[in-house]
C-alpha cells in the first residue's frame, strides 16, 4: 500500500538470546537491539547474521530506505535475525571442544596441586559441627557470665561471624567478657543430649582491636547446675587457644569425652593487650533421648533427593560429572572453558536437548560458582543440579523436560579450582574467612574484570560537556587496551571467562557466592567512588525482579524470623539490594557481563556460612532448589515497543512475549506523515489528493497565523518602547 509500512516484530524469551525481525515490503530489516533507554538505529536494506553482535563504532545510516528505530520501556536484550525464525531447528556452532574425563590428569599438575602428604588432606571430624556458624544454634541456646555490650554479647560468639566497619554497633566481632578474670564463660545449649568432641577457636574480628584467647578449660553440664570439667587424665584439661584473631584453632578431648546438653568454654589466659574475646564452634553427635516422647519432631529436615551431599576437590568433581554425563549422555556436554594458574582445567557442564550446539531462538543461561574458592557452597549446589535435572529429565518430570527442551544450560561449579583446593585441605572449619578467596596469584577474582563502567561514565561526561552523542555508548562495550595486552594483571581465569562470555551468547546469569543471604544486582561499582551509593542500571526494575525471584524462593532469605549473618540486616531491603549500595566493587563481574555482553547478571549470597560442612548440604539443597529452577525460568514478559520510521508516524503497543518453541509475533502499521506523501508525489510529478490539498492550506494558514503574530508583537514592543522614550 501506498500509504502505509507493515513491519513484523519477532520476540521470543523476555531476556533471553531473543529474536527481533522488521520486515516490509520492500526488503527486511534486522533489529539490532531493543534496550530499556538505549535506541539503535538500523535500516530496512542492512542484513547481518543473527549471531553477529552489534558494531557500535560504525554508522548504519541508509540513504536508500527510511530508519527504523525501536525502543522498549520494560525490558532490555533483543537481538537480531534477518529472516523469520522457522518453527524447525536452526543451530549454530557455540561450542568448546568436549573433554573426555576418562584421561587422567596431568602429572605435573597433580604434584604441584597435591603433594601425597599427609597435611594435604583435610582433617576428617568424629562429629559435625553444632551450627553456631550456620546459625542453626540460635541466640537464645548461646548465654554468657557477663558482656561488654549488646554488640559484644553472647550471640556474636559464633565462628568467622564479622563486624561491621565501626566498634561499637550492635554487630561486633566477637562474645567479649565484661570482666577480665577467669570465672569469664561462654555457654551453649545444645538442647539435646551430646558427645561433644571438640571446641574451634577464633579472636575477635575488628579493624581496630586485637583480642584473643591464649588457653581456656572446658566444663560440661546437663542442668547448668552441676558442672563437669574436662579431662586430661587425672588433671583439668587446659586447651590451647589462638595466636591471632582470624586462624581458627583446633581442641579435641579424649575417647572419654562427657555426654551432655551443656558445654562452657572458660577463658584462662588471653593475649596481653587485648581482653577476653573469643568466637567459637562446637563439635558434637547428638544422641537420641530416651525420656524425650516427641523425639521425631528434632529430627533434622533433609530432603528426599537421592543426590551426592558431600564435598567434592577437583579429582572428585570430575568423577561426579562424569557420571552424569553418562546417565545423560543425550543431553549433557562437559567441556573446559581454560585452565588455572596451577594448570587445573575449568570444566563446565552443558544441559541441553541438543548439546554442542546453539539453537536460533533458545536462551543460553549460566551458573558460575566458586569464583572465591573458598565459598564451596555454589560449587556444591550447582553438582547437585546438574544430577538432579539429569534424574528427573529421565523420569519425565515435565518441568525439567521443558527447562531442558527450551534453554541451553552452562553450569561452571569451579571458576577459582586453584583456592578451593587450598581451602579443602584446610577443611570445612578451619578454613578461616580468607583462605582459598583468591587465586593462586592472589587475585580477587571479582575485581578483576575490565572497569567498563568508568569507559561508559566518561563517556556520558564527554557528551554531557561536548553535545557529542557520536561517542556515547552504553552497551557493547569494547575492553580497553590496556586490559588485553600480556602485561595487564588478569588472572588466566579470569581471562577464561571473558572469552567464553564472548564465544556464547548469554542472555541470563548468575553468580553464586557464600557467607551472606542476599541477591545483588549491578551496579556493583559507585561512580564516584563513594564507599557506597545505590548506582542503578537502566533496567533497574527489571534486575530488581530477577533478584527478588531468587530470594522470595529461597527458603531462608525469605524466613522473617531469620537473623543477620553479619553486620547487614539485608530483610529490610526484601533480601536484595543495588550492589553498589552494600559496598563498592570495582572490576565486577556483574558489571562487566552487563555492559559488555548485555548478558543480565545477579550475585546469590547463598548461606552465612561460606564452606558449611557436608552434614549442612541436604538442607542447604532443599534451600535453594526452587529458586534455582525458577530463577532459570525467567522468560516469560511483556514489551512496550515504539516502531518509528523516518517519513512514518511512529507506532507504540504491548507485546507479550510467551514461553514457547517458537517466537512471538508483533505486527506493526505505520501511515506516512503529510510532508513524506508530498514529498513522494511531487517527486513523481503527481496531483495532490483533495485531503492532502486540505491539509496543506490548514499548514499554510497556521503557518500565516503565527508570522501575523509574531510581527504584530514586535510592533507593538517598538511602539511601547518609542513612548516610553
Amino acid at each position: 500500500m501506498a500509504q502505509a509500512l507493515y513491519f513484523t516484530f519477532v520476540l521470543s524469551c523476555l531476556i533471553c538470546g531473543s529474536h527481533g525481525l522488521v520486515s516490509s515490503g520492500n526488503g527486511t530489516t534486522t533489529v539490532r537491539s531493543v534496550d530499556y533507554i538505549k535506541t539503535t538505529t538500523v535500516t530496512p536494506t542492512e542484513k547481518r547474521d543473527s549471531t553477529t553482535k552489534p558494531n557500535t563504532t560504525q554508522s548504519n545510516k541508509s540513504t536508500n530506505a527510511p530508519e527504523v528505530r525501536l525502543t522498549s520501556t520494560t525490558t532490555s536484550k533483543v537481538l537480531a535475525t534477518t529472516t523469520r525464525p522457522p518453527r524447525t531447528t536452526t543451530t549454530a556452532n557455540y561450542s568448546f571442544n568436549t573433554e573426555d574425563l576418562n584421561e587422567g590428569i596431568d602429572k605435573k599438575v597433580e604434584k604441584r596441586v597435591w603433594n601425597k602428604e599427609p597435611e594435604d588432606e583435610p582433617l576428617e571430624l568424629e562429629c559435625p559441627p553444632l551450627g553456631l556458624e550456620s546459625l542453626r544454634v540460635k541466640d537464645t541456646q548461646l548465654r554468657a557470665s557477663s558482656y561488654k555490650r549488646r554488640g559484644l554479647g553472647p550471640h556474636r560468639g559464633r565462628l568467622n561471624i564479622q563486624s561491621g566497619i565501626e566498634d561499637g554497633d550492635i554487630y561486633d566481632g566477637a562474645w567479649c567478657a565484661q570482666y577480665e578474670d577467669k570465672k569469664q564463660w561462654l555457654e551453649v545449649d545444645a538442647r539435646r543430649p551430646t558427645r561433644f568432641t571438640g571446641v574451634i577457636l577464633q579472636g575477635r574480628s575488628s579493624i581496630w582491636s586485637w583480642d584473643f584467647i591464649l588457653t581456656y578449660k572446658v566444663q560440661f553440664s546437663n542442668d547448668t547446675l552441676v558442672w563437669q570439667p574436662a579431662m586430661n587424665g587425672t588433671k583439668e584439661a587446659v586447651f590451647e587457644g589462638n595466636q591471632d584473631t582470624e586462624t581458627p584453632a583446633l581442641a579435641l578431648f579424649n575417647e572419654s569425652a562427657t555426654v551432655a546438653r551443656y558445654i562452657r568454654i572458660n577463658p584462662q589466659s588471653w593475649y596481653e593487650n587485648g581482653t577476653i574475646c573469643l568466637r567459637a564452634e562446637v563439635l558434637g553427635c547428638t544422641l537420641p533421648d530416651p525420656n524425650n516422647i516427641y523425639a521425631w519432631q528434632q529430627t533434622e529436615q533433609g530432603t528426599q533427593d537421592k543426590l551426592d551431599f558431600r564435598h567434592h576437590n577437583y579429582k572428585e568433581m570430575r568423577k561426579l560429572m562424569k557420571s552424569v554425563t553418562e546417565a545423560c549422555p543425550d543431553i549433557t556436554h562437559i567441556y573446559s572453558i581454560g585452565k588455572s594458574h596451577m594448570g587445573l582445567k575449568m570444566y563446565v557442564m552443558e544441559i541441553s536437548d541438543h548439546p554442542g550446539k546453539h539453537e536460533l531462538g533458545e536462551p543460553e543461561f549460566r551458573y558460575v560458582a566458586g569464583m572465591h574458592g573458598n565459598e564451596a557452597l555454589g560449587r556444591e549446589l550447582l553438582l547437585n543440579l546438574m544430577q538432579y535435572i539429569c534424574q528427573e529429565y529421565k523420569l519425565g518430570n515435565q518441568r525439567i523436560v521443558r527447562l531442558v527442551k527450551e534453554t541451553r544450560i552452562h553450569l561452571l561449579p569451579s571458576m577459582n579450582p586453584d583456592g578451593y583446593e587450598m581451602a579443602f585441605k584446610k577443611g570445612s572449619e578451619l578454613a578461616g574467612w580468607a583462605l582459598g578467596r583468591y587465586s593462586y596469584q592472589g587475585i580477587d577474582m571479582n575485581h578483576n574484570f575490565a572497569d567498563l563502567n568508568k569507559v561508559m561514565w566518561d563517556a556520558v561526561e564527554f557528551d554531557f560537556q561536548n553535545n557529542d552523542k557520536s561517542k556515547l555508548i552504553n552497551h557493547y562495550i569494547p575492553i580497553p587496551e590496556y586490559y588485553t595486552s600480556e602485561d595487564a594483571f588478569v588472572a588466566l581465569e579470569t581471562r577464561a571467562v571473558i572469552n567464553w562470555m564472548q564465544n556464547i551468547p548469554f542472555v541470563l546469569s548468575a553468580n553464586l557466592h557464600g557467607g551472606e543471604l542476599v541477591v545483588t544486582y549491578p551496579f556493583d561499582r559507585t561512580e564516584d567512588w563513594a564507599p557506597r551509593d545505590d548506582t542503578p542500571t537502566p533496567d533497574n526494575s527489571f534486575f530488581r525482579w530477577l533478584a527478588t525471584v531468587y530470594a522470595s524462593t529461597n527458603q531462608v532469605m525469605s524466613n522473617p524470623d531469620r537473623r543477620p549473618c553479619h553486620n547487614e540486616n539485608f530483610q529490610r531491603y526484601n533480601n536484595i539490594i543495588n550492589g553498589a549500595n552494600w559496598h563498592t566493587v570495582q572490576g565486577s563481574m556483574n558489571d562487566f557481563s552487563y555492559l559488555h555482553t548485555n548478558c543480565f547478571d545477579v550475585t546469590v549470597e547463598l548461606s552465612c556460612d561460606k564452606f558449611p560442612h557436608a552434614s549442612e548440604l541436604p538442607i542447604e539443597w532443599e534451600n535453594n532448589k526452587e529458586s534455582l529452577l525458577i530463577y532459570m525460568e525467567q522468560h516469560d514478559g511483556v514489551y512496550e515497543v515504539t516502531v518509528s520510521a523516518e517519513g512514518y508516524n511512529p507506532s507504540t503497543r504491548m507485546c507479550r512475549v510467551m514461553y514457547e518453541h517458537y517466537p512471538t509475533i508483533c505486527d506493526f502499521r505505520l501511515t506516512k506523515t503529510p510532508k513524506q506523501r508530498l514529498k513522494e508525489i511531487l517527486a513523481k510529478g503527481g496531483k495532490l489528493p483533495k485531503d492532502l490539498q486540505l491539509r496543506l492550506r490548514q499548514l499554510r494558514l497556521r503557518k500565516l497565523r503565527a508570522s501575523t503574530k509574531a510581527i504584530n508583537s514586535r510592533r507593538a514592543a517598538a511602539s511601547r518602547k518609542a513612548r516610553g522614550s
